[in-house]
């Protein structure tokens, strides 16, 4: 089984490590060979725009969002939840998302680049401690469709916002796990969303 990091733009070298960790074998996927030939796909952070850009730019973006259309099991941080979420709300302008999960997301959702953090989260279906969950420029979920499982949420401004949710064989969270020594998020899309 290969995994295959979305390495147009972003931090797609540190998802890559974050895989081989969990004992898979895991490429940096940039052309239609690479696409056609992962059985998983990993979205990361960086800036969606520039992703959405860039993927058009290659001849990638309708590769992508027909192979998650017809069951690829996808896992996107941060930049990579705003791309495969069903609509963006006040997109950039042309910003387009491969979709693959019913949500609607509101890009830097927590705030400017100053106004990043960290957060210590229970997530459903990852057992241990709370995991520290690292959020820039991050976006949140403000609704979901009834078959989209809400992993994890933060309130801000007291109300509960999701910062991690999952439906079917898509895996979105509004955080960076693979900025942290924790690979418990890749173990749960590898384990329970891909090898399952």
């Amino acid at each position: 089984m290969k995994f295959g990091v979305l390495a147009l733009q972003g931090d797609f070298r540190e998802h890559v490590e974050s895989l081989k960790s969990c004992g898979v074998t895991a490429i940096e996927a940039k052309s239609r060979d690479d696409l056609e030939s992962i059985d998983a796909l990993v979205i990361p952070g960086g800036e969606s725009t520039t992703i959405s850009k860039l993927a058009k730019s290659f001849g990638l973006f309708d590769v992508i969002k027909d192979r998650i259309a017809s069951g690829l099991p996808t896992y996107g941080s941060c930049a990579g939840m705003i791309m495969v979420a069903n609509t963006i709300i006040e997109p950039a302008s042309g910003q387009e998302s491969f979709g693959g999960i019913d949500i609607s997301v509101r890009r830097n959702a927590f705030g400017r680049q100053v106004e990043s953090f960290e957060s210590d989260l229970d997530i459903e279906g990852v057992g241990g401690n709370p995991v520290r969950a690292v959020f820039i420029r991050a976006p949140w979920v403000e609704t979901w469709g009834e078959d989209v499982e809400v992993l994890a949420s933060v309130n801000k401004g007291g109300s509960e916002h999701p910062v991690a949710v999952r439906q079917g064989k898509v895996l979105a969270t509004s955080f960076h796990p693979e900025l942290t020594a924790d690979n418990r998020i890749h173990k749960l899309f590898v384990e329970q969303i891909v090898q399952a």
